[in-house]
This record gives structure tokens, C-alpha cells and sequence, in this order.
């Protein structure tokens, strides 16, 4: 579920999504952008042809590919438990129905998690939540997302640094140095949710920062940094003091499975590197599928993950494969159960409005 930036908005009312010409426009273009990286640019950037691609996918048995997706739909369920922990009365069926319906609608166009959160909205209502209860629960997992797309490159990098004498200099100085910096913004961002003295720090600090540029450019903040911060953390708190372990778990549960996952495709089409490298290349797509240019950051997340796996070794036809894969079994395949789950909350939503 994506939140929205760029200007402080109700969080009681969702935002009406009006689809104008330019909307319209930046679809086609992120839909055209995703094709292109994924036609022309994976093999492109591994050197490869999709011949050879396809000879290295057509090795996979096809029950290995329906072990694939059960183990898919097992993550995603993983993920019910971060919904539900964070929307006390939410079943786990209504939320793997919610996580559905918002995923495929993200992965079919560019920045579609404003309509994600508009359906997001429309469902819990139709099952009695409140808007607030609502706009809570898309903060709070908002940031659970947010703290785990950090902190997945952190691991990465530990994992790549440690131990592996044969990295070059350079990297191994950029690794530190990256696993410095998620670990300060992870500590940040803890420290705002668990202290209010810590929050209102942070947001003066911000304040004091933006300033010259609020002056510069002439713009009137409709609210400070700091009381944005202070607004957000008083919403959350309450939720984030019972709800953090189901949360966590739900996340370190999706995340693992997905990871899980991302290993034996890759060790059926023949990618033997070691499972640190293998680790910070699933962390590097993780990361990257919250670019909002292309559809879920379809062709920006796979190009990114060939070049990294081909960079440290792996051969790249079957590297390709893999990551094609990998993004049928996890990206496109969301869509037409995102189907049947707006399907399954259709009949929902009609047995509630019969037996009222």
C-alpha cells in the first residue's frame, strides 16, 4: 500500500483518483518503459540472447513451477499477519483478498498505489472499518515496508562483506559504507516510533533543515516537519506497541519465503553462486521495486538483478532466466489472482449488503 507524498493529505478521507490526460499519459510511457527494459534491455545487459533464455527456463520441470507458486502464495499469506497486526479485527482472508487486489492493480500500472489505497479503502469500509482505522493501518505498514526495504540491503551487505576476502577494496569500503548508513536510517526511524522526545528532536532538526528551501522557493508549508512527525507517531503508537511482533513477523516471513523462493528458481536453471551474493542481488530487487516509473518497478527491478548476478559470475543466460522467472512467478502472476481476489470480495461485500 503506497503513501501518498508529496503534500499533507486528510488521512481520514481517501483522495479521489482522477484519470487525466497526462495520468494517462504516464502509464503508457511506464508500461512502454517496463517492455523495453524487459525486451531489448535484460539481454542487453547480460549479453545474452532470449534464445538461450529460453533454452535455460524450458530445463525447469513444470511441477517445479507449481511448487514455485504454492510457495509464493505461502508468502503472501506470510504478509496477512503484517495487515492483520496492524488492523486489529482484520481476518486473514481479508487481508490476503486486500493484499491481492492492491498488488495487482501496483503491478499493472505506474504509480498504482494510489488506487491500490483508494480500493484499500472501499473494502475495509464495505467490512465495517473506519476511515482512520483504515489510513492507520496503510501508515503503520507503510513504515513496517519501508524499515524492511532498508534493512534487507544492510543484511545484504553484511552478508557480502563478511567473510569474502576476494571483494575488491573499493566495494568492500562501499559495503561498510552502506550498511553504516541503512543501519542510521533504521535507528532513526525506530527512535521516532519509540520515543516522542526522539520524534520531536528529529522533526525540528528537519524544520531547520527545509527551512531555507520553503524560503527560497516562496512555498508555505501547510505543516511543519515536526508536527508532521508528531501527527504520525501519535497515530501508530498505539498500534505499533501490540501489533510490532505480528507485524515483524508477517514481514520476515513474506521476505524469507520470497528469498527462499528466488534460490531455487535460481538453482534449477543453474546459478551456483554463493548464497550471500545470491542474498544482496534478491535485496537489490527488493529494493527497487518501489520505483514508481514503471508498473511495481517491472524491468527497472530486472535489470538491476541480471547486471548485479552476471557482475559477480553467474552465467548469463541462465542468470536471465531466473530473473524472468522469478518476475512471472511473483509479479505477474499477482494480477489474475488479484482478479480472483476482487472476484472473492465482490461476493463478500454482496452477502453483507443482502444480509443487511
Amino acid at each position: 500500500m503506497s503513501q501518498p507524498g508529496g503534500t499533507v493529505l486528510d488521512p481520514q478521507q481517501p483522495q479521489p483518483t482522477a484519470w487525466t490526460w497526462r495520468r494517462i499519459l504516464q502509464a503508457v510511457l511506464g508500461i512502454g518503459l517496463a517492455v523495453v527494459l524487459i525486451v531489448w534491455g535484460l539481454p542487453h545487459f547480460a549479453k545474452t540472447s532470449w534464445a538461450d533464455i529460453w533454452s535455460s527456463i524450458q530445463v525447469v520441470p513444470w511441477w517445479h513451477v507449481l511448487a514455485f507458486q504454492g510457495l509464493m502464495l505461502a508468502g503472501l499469506y506470510s504478509y496477512t499477519f503484517t495487515l492483520t497486526g496492524a488492523m486489529p479485527g482484520l481476518s486473514h482472508w481479508r487481508a490476503l483478498i486486500l493484499n491481492l487486489c492492491g498488488s495487482s492493480v501496483s503491478n499493472l500500472l505506474p504509480g498504482g498505489g494510489a488506487v491500490g489505497l483508494a480500493a484499500t479503502y472501499a473494502m475495509c469500509r464495505s467490512w465495517g472499518f473506519t476511515n482512520r482505522a483504515t489510513s492507520t493501518m496503510a501508515i503503520v505498514t507503510g513504515v513496517w515496508n519501508v524499515l524492511s526495504r532498508i534493512a534487507l540491503p544492510v543484511v545484504a551487505i553484511v552478508a557480502l562483506w563478511w567473510g569474502n576476502d576476494q571483494l575488491p577494496a573499493p566495494l568492500r569500503d562501499a559495503a561498510v559504507g552502506g550498511m553504516i548508513t541503512g543501519a542510521i536510517i533504521i535507528g532513526v526511524l525506530v527512535a521516532v516510533i519509540a520515543s516522542e522526545r526522539q520524534a520531536q528532536r528529529v522533526g525540528r532538526f528537519f524544520d531547520r533543515l527545509l527551512r531555507p528551501l520553503f524560503r527560497r522557493s516562496k512555498r508555505t508549508a501547510t505543516m511543519s516537519v515536526d508536527q508532521l512527525v508528531r501527527e504520525l507517531r501519535a497515530r501508530i503508537t498505539d498500534t505499533v506497541r501490540t501489533g510490532w511482533p505480528q507485524m515483524t513477523l508477517g514481514m520476515v516471513g513474506f521476505f524469507g519465503l520470497y528469498y527462499a523462493l528466488f534460490v531455487l528458481i535460481m538453482r534449477d536453471v543453474g546459478v551456483a553462486l554463493p548464497l550471500g551474493m545470491l542474498f544482496a542481488a534478491y535485496a537489490i530487487g527488493r529494493l527497487l521495486t518501489a520505483v514508481g516509473i514503471t508498473p511495481g518497478g517491472l524491468g527497472v527491478t530486472e535489470s538491476a538483478t541480471v547486471i548485479a548476478l552476471v557482475g559477480w559470475g553467474a552465467p548469463p543466460a541462465q542468470a536471465t532466466a531466473g530473473v524472468v522467472l522469478f518476475s512471472v512467478v511473483t509479479h505477474l502472476m499477482e494480477v489474475p489472482l488479484g482478479g480472483l481476489g476482487w472476484l472473492a470480495w465482490s461476493a463478500t461485500a454482496q452477502r453483507r449488503t443482502t444480509s443487511v
